[in-house]
């Protein structure tokens, strides 16, 4: 349920000026729905390919994940193609924004031959086609890992924190085209991918606590005053005055820049806390079977089907805003559009995988 809800976040928030961006998680604090998507895509696919090595073993599970990134990389080209013409057609119809060079497509225009190159080398990236490349290759970690990862995960997290650290330290990343680097660095995020993993492993969520109240007490104040304080934080950006008067320069040099790309300790630690705490609260009951969840879950089990529609309808609507003046209504319009068109999609996926399953049954039967 939680990936479904994720997605409709990340959606809101690709739409430039959205003002649903407003009740996101990037809103309330310094993670956003990102850190969500990766954690339970580590925390699901240990749980799916744990089960193949243990039932299979190694060589299995193996080929499985990396047919999962063959179908992610297909994935990608396909919808950077889509993307570049619903870009190009926006940009030809209106005439108030420069839809190409917004998207990161120029390099496309001046460098046609190398763009296309670097686009299926995974290094050239505009806007919107980080997550997949970032994906692809956590889960090629995961199946270089896999092993140690189910047999030994705290030293598999132990050696997923060094590489973290080493990342934040040395600035490593993969390298981009034409420069720079990857905007989503895997050598730092693949730590949050481990640590999801991990947690489907070990179980491991406030409950495990509940055998030492005291302790489970302590960690329950830090993690709510932690997100606390962030929450503070990010209403001050808002004021820079008062956020002046608030953080000195000495604290500001110490925390600033809150990287994304370096998946900064502090973002980590916020989302982690934004975790615990939800894990904490979370009790199923009626409102699980309410319209919502439903929709929501529905979306968790299509996620990359629904990503890579939620990809191409947020250029489309920031494009319909645009013609409409940006006006707010239009914007929940549009928003509500499209997050309901996801739904749609991940329903109708759904449909067409119980037909093939009641298919496959006949046929066994027959």
């Amino acid at each position: 349920m939680f990936r479904g809800l994720a997605l409709i976040f990340i959606l809101w928030d690709h739409i430039p000026n959205n003002i649903l961006g407003l009740v996101t998680m990037r809103a309330f604090g310094l993670s956003d729905s990102a850190e969500v998507f990766v954690f339970l895509s580590g925390f699901s696919a240990a749980l799916a390919y744990s089960a193949g090595l243990h039932r299979h073993g190694y060589l299995f599970a193996a080929v499985r994940i990396l047919r999962r990134v063959a179908q992610l990389y297909m994935a990608h080209i396909f919808v950077f193609a889509v993307l570049v013409g619903i870009v190009f057609v926006m940009n030809a119809h209106v005439e108030t924004r420069d839809f190409i060079s917004e998207m990161g497509l120029g390099r496309l225009i001046n460098d046609t031959e190398g763009a296309l190159v670097a686009e299926l080398t995974l290094r050239f990236k505009p806007s919107l086609m980080d997550p997949l490349p970032l994906y692809m290759v956590l889960l090629l970690i995961m199946a270089a890992v896999l092993p140690l990862l189910v047999y030994r995960p705290r030293l598999t997290l132990a050696l997923s924190l060094a590489v973290y650290a080493a990342a934040q330290v040395w600035d490593i990343n993969l390298r981009a085209w034409p420069d720079g680097g990857w905007f989503f660095n895997p050598w730092a995020w693949q730590a949050l991918f481990i640590i999801g993993a991990v947690c489907a492993l070990l179980q491991i969520g406030p409950a495990r606590l509940e055998a030492r109240p005291r302790l489970r007490a302590v960690v329950d104040r830090l993690a709510w005053g932690y997100l606390l304080l962030c929450f503070a934080l990010v209403l001050l950006w808002h004021v820079p005055a008062w956020h002046d008067r608030v953080v000195p320069l000495w604290l500001g040099q110490m925390i600033y820049p809150i990287s994304k790309t370096a998946l900064a300790p502090l973002r980590l630690l916020h989302f982690l806390a934004v975790a615990y705490c939800i894990a904490g609260l979370f009790r199923p009951g009626v409102w699980m079977e309410s319209w919502c969840a439903r929709a929501c879950r529905v979306m968790g089990r299509h996620s990359l089907e629904v990503f890579c529609l939620g990809i191409l309808l947020s250029p489309l609507a920031d494009g319909v805003n645009a013609v409409l003046d940006d006006q707010p209504l239009v914007q929940v319009a549009t928003s509500l559009t499209a997050s309901l068109l996801m739904v749609a999609f991940a329903v109708v996926l759904e449909w067409s995988g119980a037909l093939q399953r009641r298919g496959v049954l006949a046929v066994a039967k027959g």
